[in-house]
């Protein structure tokens, strides 16, 4: 049984004690939260000890789960990986570049697990179709959000947009050669919309549109690739792959279509969606890399990548405006 702490309490913090008391292999000791009306909140919803002391909630755990704002990320995680905890980081990993890197570094150092909140791998829409031959040379994605002041300590790059970026990269097995990208603040005091447009080494193009000020919610990818479409919604949990029939695809919906290289047969496929909860099997996957002596799916090399790859993006829109 492994012994967890929760630090940060807030909104997405209730949803991570909620599944921690659903998975068997693990028992949560308590939280630190220096928020009194947050912990009272948790404290009559849940009956969990509220520790006022950081460092006694960590010396008393296995796993410390880190679901503060993210500029205080670096210093739970690196307090948590100095006294050897294994350590779940909701997303992004670090603040800054270079308090990435330290944590990788002193992952490595102390030879634990870490794993990055990147909940969009678990996305039930998502793992229907991953196990697929992917090879997208284009990809378009939306992903729209009402105004929420929750997350706005940081721009819609690192809120939201990384989301995507993770996945991309997870799928995209190729260096990035270049980014373009153009973002505007429009209630915060940094970017709320952006446009980015990157290239990989392997030809593959990704343009991704994120904002969190629509009036709608949007959360879809659609990969183009030589004979195949393949559409993730994320937020409805459905997904759609249309290809070039094969002799396998007997239960798919197919008709043919007159091109200028003869009739081709099309095959129509909604996979079957399991349902789950992306948090709770985000946890439990954890829990399992520790047990099982594994690597972590998300692990803070990916957590790092991700975060690199949307600082370059930042540091675009910001030369970008400062040349405007």
């Amino acid at each position: 049984m492994l012994k967890v702490g929760v630090f940060g309490v807030g909104h997405l913090g209730k949803f991570h004690i909620a599944n921690w008391k659903e998975i068997e292999q693990a028992q949560i000791v308590g939280f630190y939260d220096p928020n009194n009306e947050h912990a009272a909140e948790v404290i009559s919803q849940y009956q969990i000890k509220r520790f006022t002391d950081p460092e006694k909630l960590m010396d008393a755990v296995d796993i410390v789960d880190i679901v503060t704002p993210t500029d205080q990320h670096y210093s739970v995680c690196m307090q948590a990986l100095r006294k050897g905890k294994h350590v779940f980081v909701e997303k992004p990993l670090a603040h800054t570049i270079q308090e990435g890197r330290d944590i990788v570094n002193t992952v490595r150092e102390a030879n634990v697990k870490l794993q990055v909140g990147h909940v969009e791998r678990f996305n039930p829409a998502f793992l229907a179709v991953k196990e697929m031959a992917i090879q997208p040379m284009f990809i378009e994605v939306h992903r729209l959000a009402q105004f929420n002041p929750r997350g706005t300590e940081v721009s819609v790059i690192l809120d939201l947009m990384i989301h995507d970026i993770d996945i991309i990269l997870s799928i995209v097995k190729s260096d990035v050669k270049n980014i373009s990208a153009s973002g505007v603040a429009v209630i915060t005091d940094t970017p709320d919309i952006a446009n980015v447009r990157i290239e990989f080494n392997n030809g593959c193009v990704a343009n991704l549109t994120s904002s969190r000020i629509s009036m709608k919610k949007m959360r879809k990818m659609r990969m183009f690739q030589k004979d195949a479409y393949i559409g993730v919604d994320f937020l409805q949990k459905k997904a759609e792959v249309i290809k070039l029939k094969q002799p396998s695809d007997e239960k798919v919906f197919s008709f043919d279509l007159e091109t200028p290289n003869g009739k081709k047969t099309i095959a129509i496929a909604n996979p079957e969606i399991a349902g789950n909860n992306a948090i709770k099997a985000e946890l439990t996957a954890f829990v399992d890399s520790i047990l099982q002596h594994k690597p972590t799916i998300v692990s803070e090399i990916d957590g790092f990548l991700a975060m690199e790859v949307a600082h370059q993006i930042l540091d675009k829109i910001n030369h970008t405006n400062i040349l405007v």
